[in-house]
């Protein structure tokens, strides 16, 4: 059995984010990311569920690592690249590829990824997916406000909206929704 790579702390990943370039707002944004993510996880845990709360938090920390170069979709794959050149875990780089909560594959295709709507899989790429659509700013935006949202702009077929739409029913189902919204301030 392969050894998993270490996961960088909290306090590296944030390190991390700086030191290559991230804007603060996206610094942040990811820290409120990864303090919604991590009560999901918890939440999970808690039900049961087997969930990494470190890969969760790495994962939430540096899944827009890639806007340290762009802010077009195209930070997904260049993340995913960056992440792969600084060694980081393989299960890392697979939420940071899945955190859009899906794309279509031509698009893929177009910044020379195999074609896939790499869309979230496991537990630990779900909530990051989940918990960076509902964070905008220091708020945090109900399920359904996001889903409005999407829907608006990307269409009702895009892979996105159909696999948030599924992931929220199925953490539903396991926490029910009162432990998947937002806190009562609706701060991050």
């Amino acid at each position: 059995m392969r050894e998993r790579k270490r996961l960088p702390s909290r306090e590296e990943a944030i390190s991390l984010l700086k030191t290559i370039g991230c804007p603060p707002e996206v610094v942040r944004h990811s820290e409120n990311v990864a303090r919604i993510a991590l009560r999901i996880a918890r939440a999970c845990a808690r039900a049961g569920l087997p969930v990494d709360l470190a890969l969760v938090e790495a994962g939430a920390l540096l899944h827009d690592i890639g806007r340290a170069k762009t802010h077009s979709i195209a930070h997904v794959f260049i993340g995913a690249e960056m992440a792969r050149e600084l060694g980081l875990p393989e299960e890392l780089v697979e939420i940071i590829l899945r955190h859009t909560g899906g794309l279509r594959p031509e698009v893929a295709e177009a910044f020379g990824w195999p074609p896939s709507d790499y869309a979230p899989r496991t537990l630990e790429e779900k909530i990051v997916a989940y918990a960076d659509k509902l964070v905008e700013g220091r708020h945090v935006l109900s399920f359904e406000v996001v889903l409005a949202r999407l829907t608006r702009e990307l269409g009702p077929d895009h892979p996105a909206v159909a696999n948030l739409a599924r992931i929220h029913e199925e953490l539903s189902r396991v926490l029910g929704g009162s432990r998947l919204a937002p806190n009562p301030r609706g701060r991050a």
